[in-house]
């Protein structure tokens, strides 16, 4: 019984007792699919051979050639071939072998028309009723989450609204809602605008009392680690310049592994290595570190000299807030090809009671880097989506990942972090400055320094505003607000053609500020 009408989503039913089948085969023409019904593998082949299909549903238990044949030559003719295989089989033989030969979805007899309409709808139509669905609920959520972006006024509610913005926007691209997903990032630079106006008034304050603050780079050990520390290992991990959004799309890898505890916290000013990240592993600002240690710390902004000392800041935070020599093993690693190294002496390290094993991995930060250089890095990397997409495919494979996973089979807990996020820039900013100036795109510090337009930065001569140690006299401080990057007026032309469409951090937006910090707890295996 062949339909001969092509003008709808086509489905091939293979089964020797098709004629039983009938109410089901209605049931179907009934909500527009078209079904052409075979009863047996030689002649569905035959079919196949002559025309495309949008799903089979393939009988395993036929005589002549099974199921299974038929779909091994199906997977030659077609690899992509959207297949469910239908049997009286409850056999887990059986459905472990069909769902290694790739078949979209398994049925066992006697099933309901309704079950089978449900398998095909969500095979044929799923994409398009996500997206509807997608679609309908942001318009719904539209007017409430617009007022919560105008009135935020809080770090909590800048969160919630920047956390809802990126959920949507991840929700909204899976979806293919490319309009949707437009007004959802002129929803994100409005909010932009907001939170770095915002921030101006703010942050001074902040440095100055602790009283109503958001949670800060410096208080991630005293908030996460010390409240887990115990005669069992446990580690701390650093994922160096990761964006909520790629934490995101990371998260379901983990999940098998871990319960996953999401929060956030707030890196403080500039939102660069050589101070956020000291700020989580000393549990001090700028100031404080470099009056406690001297020799370390200079007002460059070179992350090798900077943050050469990770491990000893940890060291001396644990001490001063638990009273007692914690055991620390640090590594930071540039490079999964000593991954097999390092995983060694982790596990060396893990004999000894109470360990905090504290890991700071680099990739994603010098893909940022590396991407202003190189063409090929800026085409694989083009946009957040791109970003992303490359992110979980090197997380997936990495050594951070390995050793997550090793973590959760031997029950030991996890901190989870970032020291700050990136944001794609878009706008130049022209700054005038002197040749000392510090030489990074998102913030300058030097003496006779100046933006061109003061409404993209925010601009200080008050090291306490910013928590740093105090420069020469005359001593400025630029951090650019949004997307916005410092170009000089004598290499105008050179740095936007640069630096563009490049990821960068050390400014004001909620990308590079507003960052994640989860606790994972391994699930019972």
């Amino acid at each position: 019984m062949v339909d001969t009408n092509r003008s709808g989503k086509r489905v091939l039913w293979v089964d020797d007792e098709i004629d039983l089948l009938r109410p089901h085969l209605l049931f179907l023409q009934a909500r527009g699919y078209h079904v052409d019904a075979i009863s047996n593998g030689d002649d569905a082949l035959a079919l196949l051979r002559e025309h495309p299909y949008d799903l089979v549903l393939l009988d395993e238990q036929m005589p002549g050639r099974r199921g299974l044949e038929v779909l091994e030559v199906l997977r030659r003719l077609d690899p992509h071939a959207r297949v469910v295989m239908v049997t009286k089989s409850e056999e887990d033989r059986t459905m472990t072998e069909a769902i290694g030969r790739r078949v979209d979805d398994y049925l066992v007899k006697p099933t309901s028309p309704r079950q089978v309409l449900s398998v095909v709808t969500r095979i044929l139509e799923g994409s398009s009723i996500r997206q509807q669905q997608a679609a309908q609920d942001f318009a719904a959520r539209f007017p409430r989450l617009s007022m919560r972006r105008e009135d935020a006024a809080s770090a909590d509610e800048f969160a919630r609204v920047y956390a809802e913005l990126v959920d949507w926007e991840l929700r909204l691209g899976d979806a293919g809602e490319m309009g949707l997903l437009d007004t959802v990032r002129s929803m994100m630079t409005d909010l932009r605008r907001g939170f770095g106006a915002w921030i101006i008034r703010e942050y001074p304050r902040w440095m100055r009392s602790d009283e109503d603050r958001p949670r800060l780079s410096v208080d991630l050990v005293k908030d996460f680690l010390v409240p887990r520390l115990s005669d069992e290992p446990v580690f701390f991990v650093v994922l160096d310049c990761m964006r909520l959004d790629q934490w995101k799309v990371i998260t379901p890898l983990l999940s098998p592994y871990f319960d996953i505890e999401e929060s956030y916290h707030y890196s403080i000013l500039p939102t660069a290595t050589p101070y956020a990240r000291n700020a989580i592993f000393s549990g001090q600002y700028p100031d404080e570190i470099a009056r406690n240690n001297p020799k370390w710390w200079n007002l460059s902004d070179d992350e090798g000299s900077l943050n050469a000392f990770e491990d000893r800041l940890l060291i001396e935070q644990l001490r001063r807030l638990t009273g007692k020599d914690v055991p620390v093993h640090y590594e930071k690693i540039f490079s999964d090809r000593e991954g097999d190294q390092v995983r060694a002496r982790v596990n060396s390290a893990l004999k000894t009671p109470g360990m905090v094993v504290a890991m700071v991995f680099n990739f994603v930060d010098l893909m940022t880097h590396g991407r202003s250089e190189s063409p090929i890095l800026m085409e694989v990397a083009k946009d957040e989506a791109a970003l992303r997409d490359l992110t979980r495919s090197w997380f997936e494979r990495s050594t951070a990942f390995r050793v997550l996973r090793e973590a959760a089979a031997s029950g030991f807990r996890v901190i989870f972090t970032t020291d700050h996020g990136s944001i794609l820039c878009q706008n130049p900013s022209t700054v005038f400055a002197r040749r000392d100036a510090t030489s990074n795109l998102r913030y300058k510090f030097g003496q006779d320094l100046r933006a061109e337009d003061e409404s993209t930065v925010f601009g200080t001569r008050d090291a306490a505003d910013l928590h740093l140690p105090g420069g020469r006299m005359g001593t400025s401080y630029l951090l650019a607000l949004g997307d916005h990057f410092f170009v000089y007026p004598t290499k105008l032309r050179e740095y936007q053609a640069r630096y563009r469409n490049s990821f960068l951090h050390g400014g004001i937006s909620p990308e590079e500020m507003i960052v994640p910090v989860s606790c994972l707890t391994p699930r019972p295996r």
